[in-house]
Parts: C-alpha cells; sequence; structure tokens
C-alpha cells in the first residue's frame, strides 16, 4: 500500500491544490469532518478520493481499529513495557462497563480516586483546607514532562472557568524557574502539589524539596501544606504528606497522557470538579467518535491519514500548529511532546528499523503573533510546512467582538494564502506604476508566494472545559493511529533515559573527578565549574 501512495503521489506532482476546487465544487464539504461539536477541514491537501482511499486501506491494512479496541480495552499494547495503555478509562462514565487489565476491573479504583480529587478541590476552592495564613489563595504544582504540560496547558485555555486559588507551575531544575515562581507568594497561604509516580523524578524532587524549605522559613508545618500525585506512598509518608492528600494513579496511566487523572488537580481546583467532569466527558465523547466512526467520517483517523501523507509520502519533516486562540498558546508545547516523544522511535514493535521516517518535528505559536514571526518561512521558505490552525466561532469577550473578528479573518486568509500564492505576473501587476524596467522585475520576484501549501483547519464554537477535552482526546488518538500504522510503540519512552543516566556521571565531572565524562565533556565542565573563566 505504500508503494501505491507513493505512486499516487509521484503521478500528481506539479497539480495544484486550488485546482481540486475547480474540478469539484463541493471538495469543501466532501473534505471535512464533524463530530463533538468540531469541524476538521483538511480540503487545502492534495488528498483526492482516490489517494484518501488508499490511506483508509492503510489504516485497515495496519488494524487501527482493532488495535484501538484493544487499548480501550485495557489490553497489553505496550508491549515493551508490558503494560495497558488505558488512559481512556480516566475520562470513562461509571456507567461504561467493566474495563479490565489482568482480569480486574479498574473503573472503581479510578472514580474512587475522582471523587477524592473532588472532595480535596472543593475544601481548597472553599477555604476550608488552608494554611496558617487562611485559605489558599495560590497552588504551585511541581511536576515535569506530562506532569507539568499537560495541567498547565489546560489552566491556561480554561482562563474564563477558572474561579478558584491561582494556579502556578514549575518544571525545570533551573533554580530560576522556582525562584520567580515564589517570590511573590505567601508561604502560608500556598498549596504545592508535587507530581511524580515514583516519587524520585530528580528535578521534580529537588524542586519540592527546595518548596518545602523555602515554606520551613515561614510555617511551622510545611509539609502539611503539600499534596501528591504519585503512587510511591512510602515515599511521600517520608516526605511527611499525609496519606489523605495521596492521589495515586496506575503504572498503565502514561505521563503525557496523564492529565484527566490525578494528575488534573490544580485544574480542577482551577475550575472547580464540575467543569473537570465536563472536561472529562468532551474526551470520552471523543473516544466514543474514534471506535464507533468508519472511514473518511472517522476524525482522528483522518487527521492521522493527512499526517501520514505530509509526513512520510510526502516527505515533509515538519508540522506547524497554529492556535487562533490565545489561550491555547502552550498547546503546540503539550503537542511537541504527546507526539515526538510518542512517535519519535527508530524501531518498529518487532525491534526491527523503521522502513520510514517516524513522526515529524512538531512545533508552533498562536496566531497573529506567528504572523510577525516566522510565517515568512512557510510562505516563502523553500521548504513545504504542513500548517495545522485551531480557530472558535467566539471569544470569551464580548467586549471585544471585533477583536475576535479580526483574528478569525487572519486565520482564514492564512491558509487561503498559503494555498493560493501569489504568481509573478500577479506581482508584476500589482506593482506597475511604481517601478519598471529591470526594478520592477527584481521587486515583483520578490513578492511571489509559491502557494500550494498544505493546511488543515480544526473550528469549533468556543474554547470551554468539553471542548478543550474534545481537542485533546483527538489529537492522542491522532497520534495513536499514526503510531499503530508505523508499526511503533507510541507509549514508551526510551529515548529520555540515556541523558537521564549520563547526568550522573557529569555530575561528577563537575565535582572534579571527571568520572565517566569524554573529553568534551570534562573541558566544558572544568569551564563550567571554574565560573565560566
Amino acid at each position: 500500500m505504500w508503494e501505491k501512495l507513493e505512486a499516487l503521489r509521484a503521478a500528481r506532482a506539479g497539480r495544484r491544490i486550488s485546482s481540486l476546487f475547480e474540478t469539484d465544487p463541493q471538495r469543501a464539504q466532501r473534505f471535512t469532518v464533524q463530530t463533538c461539536g468540531l469541524l476538521l477541514d483538511y480540503c487545502k491537501t492534495q488528498l483526492d478520493d482516490e489517494s484518501r482511499a488508499a490511506l483508509i486501506d492503510l489504516a485497515a491494512e495496519a488494524g487501527v481499529a482493532a488495535r484501538a479496541r484493544a487499548m480501550m480495552g485495557g489490553a497489553c499494547v505496550n508491549e515493551t513495557e508490558g503494560r495497558a495503555a488505558l488512559h481512556t478509562a480516566l475520562r470513562a462514565p461509571e456507567t461504561a462497563g467493566a474495563i479490565r487489565v489482568a482480569g480486574e476491573d479498574v473503573l472503581p479504583a479510578v472514580h474512587a480516586t475522582l471523587r477524592r480529587m473532588e472532595d480535596f478541590a472543593r475544601a481548597v476552592r472553599g477555604g476550608s483546607a488552608g494554611g496558617p495564613g487562611g485559605a489558599y489563595t495560590d497552588v504551585l504544582n511541581i511536576g515535569i514532562g506530562g506532569s507539568d504540560l499537560g495541567p498547565a496547558m489546560a489552566v491556561q485555555a480554561l482562563k474564563p472557568y477558572a474561579d478558584g486559588p491561582r494556579c502556578h507551575f514549575v518544571a525545570n531544575i533551573d533554580g530560576a524557574d522556582l525562584a520567580d515562581t515564589l517570590a511573590p507568594l505567601d508561604p502560608a497561604r500556598t498549596l504545592v502539589i508535587v507530581a511524580s509516580k515514583t516519587f524520585t523524578t530528580v528535578e521534580t524532587m529537588t524542586n519540592a524539596r527546595t518548596a518545602r524549605d523555602w515554606m520551613a522559613r515561614s510555617v511551622d508545618r510545611p509539609a502539611e501544606q503539600f499534596a501528591a500525585l504519585s503512587s510511591a506512598v512510602d515515599r511521600t509518608a517520608d516526605f511527611g504528606i499525609d496519606d489523605s492528600r495521596v492521589f495515586p494513579f496506575a503504572d498503565w496511566v502514561g505521563g503525557r497522557y496523564s492529565v484527566w487523572g490525578p494528575i488534573g488537580l490544580s485544574l480542577m481546583i482551577a475550575i472547580g470538579p464540575e467543569r473537570f467532569r465536563e472536561f472529562l466527558a468532551g474526551a470520552h465523547a471523543m473516544d466514543r467518535h474514534f471506535l464507533e466512526a468508519e472511514g473518511a467520517d472517522n476524525m482522528p483517523l483522518m487527521m492521522a491519514l493527512v499526517g501520514i501523507w505530509h509526513a512520510q509520502v510526502c516527505g515533509y519533516p515538519t508540522r506547524a500548529v497554529l492556535p487562533y486562540d490565545q489561550r491555547l498558546a502552550r498547546l503546540p508545547a503539550y503537542l511537541q511532546q504527546l507526539e515526538m516523544e510518542s512517535n519519535g522511535k527508530g524501531v518498529a514493535m518487532d525491534g526491527t528499523p523503521l522502513a520510514r521516517p517516524s513522526c515529524p518535528v512538531v512545533w508552533g505559536a498562536p496566531g497573529t503573533n506567528a504572523q510577525h514571526a516566522f510565517m515568512q518561512l512557510v510562505h516563502q521558505g523553500t521548504q513545504v510546512v504542513p500548517c495545522e490552525f485551531l480557530v472558535a466561532a467566539r471569544g470569551h469577550e464580548p467586549e471585544l467582538v471585533h477583536h475576535h473578528r479580526l483574528l478569525v479573518a487572519n486565520c482564514l486568509a492564512q491558509s487561503e494564502a498559503l494555498m493560493r500564492g501569489r504568481t509573478l505576473d500577479e506581482a508584476r501587476q500589482m506593482l506597475a506604476g511604481r517601478y519598471e524596467g529591470q526594478e520592477l522585475e527584481r521587486q515583483a520576484r520578490h513578492r511571489v508566494f509559491p502557494g500550494d501549501r498544505p493546511s488543515v483547519t480544526i473550528a469549533y464554537p468556543q474554547l470551554d472545559p468539553q471542548m478543550l477535552g474534545c481537542i485533546l482526546a483527538l489529537y492522542e488518538h491522532r497520534v495513536f493511529a499514526e503510531g499503530v500504522i508505523l508499526g511503533l510503540n507510541s507509549f514508551d519512552q526510551w529515548g529520555v533515559e540515556l541523558g537521564k543516566e549520563l547526568a550522573k556521571s557529569v555530575d561528577s565531572a563537575l565535582s572534579g573527578s571527571g568520572i565517566g565524562a569524554s573529553a568534551s565533556t570534562a573541558t566544558l565542565a572544568a569551564f563550567l565549574r571554574g565560573g565560566g573563566a
């Protein structure tokens, strides 16, 4: 099937995306998918009926649907670690029926933990849980990777609904991150949430101990103002955190898929348990759609197939994510981890080298800022960058509706410009009268846009908790489907291990011993150990 797709791609070389609309007046309707209030528009790509059908056949050949059922049914789909990947159970309602892992129904424990989270969140929000200075005014979440990116992104995205204590996030081992975040906080009115499944993550535990020391300078019993999102109850007890403020999660919840459970506690405190339930409901609706919709009617599958077409068939090495929604400013970073940690692999499930490139480099920034930064390269650069635009029909600021209209206009104009471009003749006509002769020719060439650059657009009514849940689950399933088609394991992340292991020997080099460090690293360590002199 790959060979067929590559032949289809070659046969269409030189055909412009815009010409597809001329031959098919219904293309704009036929190359869209709608579900859960979302609209996915992928008509501004080179996909046509034949290539789309071939891609759907590729997904069927890879067994995406069967693999999705296995994943959501609790099967061991994370084969290199011998685990299920059952983050979807965290957002399944109690009425969903049994979901078994090793014969045990996991839903009762999931919902028992969810209810404990809700009780704690209500106590924090209502003021019955607080510090010596009274009700908590601030919550500090200390984690890294999925224990930081997910809740930090979601809290910012849902700021219009955040009527609880202010939430802050620290991840980096760089002391500047923690120092700058702690500076304005009142230690007597701050709750610290430490998010680490094993309670051994070096960056997280270093920051947690420093935060406890900071609090101890003003508070007699600082550990009483800590909560833990961890399964290592012995280590949380050693830290001084009472079991009533420890919220565990199973090993079948991967970090980058964990915002739906205890890792989302800071989000629940910010927006309240009821809205957090709406967030879960939106994701569950997308789960059901992914399981039940077929072929071109399946939105996550079509997102995946467009991605496969661009990255593996066309060979485009990057993908830009452009949310025209300022509160989704952290979404590109969140999706970087979701996709590149999941599918940035070099071997297939059986350990053999991949025959094709794995995932593209994912990057991006909010529009319209991006238009005044890197969109120059996207429009006129020498490499093709497929773009994904996200835009809401309405914002949360009715008094600034004219701002939102301009925002939407810019979003739609960008995808139109990427597709349409500007020819040399059009540039000459635009400049006629201002320049003539060779200068006209020179100036016109600078204003040519090649166009024919693909994009998709995800549109939705408004960014609320349920819609955010839909969007994040859409991307999760898109990444999963791409991984199945590529034949790799989307749920392990061995690539993060080597650097963590070597950090120990490099630390000894910084102390002067140089044990285990290469000549280059030892030289750098000596320079830095000497204060950079």
